[in-house]
């Protein structure tokens, strides 16, 4: 009977423990498929901005050009049409995550093209109006952070806060058991106990790496022994060093 009784304890342990885990695995899955539709939702709302953006550029390009080109003109009509493709094919662009600078270096020499086969000197306050409008589409891929050429990349560059790069970024992720703890976070929240199992560390020296990336900001505490999660600063530097290892393995 006592037997009996011990085996039913440790068969109530074992489902105790079975259950344990798999409430455990619906977290995880209902956390990462959480992040997962957030991250969704916030690329059709970017994807939504920028189509709408590109809408109205589009939109605005043949009232432009007909209130702004020369009016008396027996190939304005045709003109009108090759500068509306042009400018409309450009401003398309707006849609895409990145322009490179390829792609627009292509797009002003095609104007410069066009500029040289045109047949009259009027023809400058046109091609002045097409100039104007695609700077301006330049300008606006520029504020949308999509676009910059090569000597502009290289400005952003030299002007990088090398303290704060230091000591906000590098430092922080300069351990092993911290870039690890990065990782984990980025695919699910974690315990104190599951980042201890995954790094080795134990009690203050685990706390000590966790400090460090939450003062900078990296990963956040829900609340006080709550979970940890990686921050969105956290998520964009870690997909950026991932960028460059694959950059570099190239």
């Amino acid at each position: 009977m006592k037997d009996e009784k011990e085996n039913i304890r440790q068969e109530i342990i074992e489902i105790k423990s079975k259950l344990n885990d798999i409430h455990g695995d619906i977290k995880r899955s209902m956390e990462q498929s959480g992040q997962q539709h957030i991250n969704s939702i916030l690329a059709g709302i970017r994807k939504d901005f920028s189509n709408a953006i590109a809408g109205h550029v589009v939109e605005c390009i043949e009232g432009d050009l007909e209130s702004n080109m020369v009016k008396k003109c027996q190939m304005r009509e045709t003109c009108k049409s090759i500068f509306g493709g042009f400018l409309k094919k450009n401003a398309n662009l707006i849609k895409r995550d990145t322009v490179h600078e390829d792609i627009i270096l292509k797009n002003q020499v095609e104007l410069k093209d066009m500029r040289t086969a045109a047949p009259f000197d009027r023809c400058d306050r046109c091609f002045s109006e097409v100039s104007f409008m695609f700077e301006k589409q330049l300008h606006l891929m520029r504020s949308l952070r999509i676009y910059n050429t090569k000597e502009e990349k290289r400005q952003e560059l030299s002007t990088l806060p090398e303290e704060f790069i230091v000591n906000g970024m590098l430092e922080p992720l300069s351990n092993m058991q911290r870039l690890q703890i990065l990782k984990a976070t980025a695919v699910q929240t974690k315990t104190f106990s599951e980042l201890s199992e995954l790094t080795g560390l134990r009690g203050g020296n685990l706390l000590f790496h966790l400090q460090k990336l939450l003062d900078s900001g990296m990963i956040l505490q829900r609340h006080e022994r709550g979970d940890y999660m990686i921050t969105e600063k956290g998520f964009r530097l870690l997909n950026s060093l991932a960028e460059a290892y694959v950059m570099l393995k190239e």
